[in-house]
């Protein structure tokens, strides 16, 4: 029984997991948020296009 909790105690493969599940989590954490920001600036800016075309008088050429 005292080498199977010996071994319990050794074996790290559950606490590398997590951390890997960790680290990824964080990753995607951090895209979501940078990836909202840039969809807002976007946002703004194709808005801020299509009023100025919107406004515009274009008379097309033949």
């Amino acid at each position: 029984m005292s080498t199977f909790i010996k071994q319990f105690i050794k074996n790290e493969d559950g606490a590398t997991a997590i951390e890997y599940g960790l680290i990824a989590a964080l990753i995607a954490v951090a895209c979501i948020a940078a990836l909202g920001a840039v969809g807002n600036q976007l946002s703004t800016t194709f808005g801020s296009v299509s009023n100025k075309l919107s406004g515009a008088n274009v008379t097309p050429t033949a």
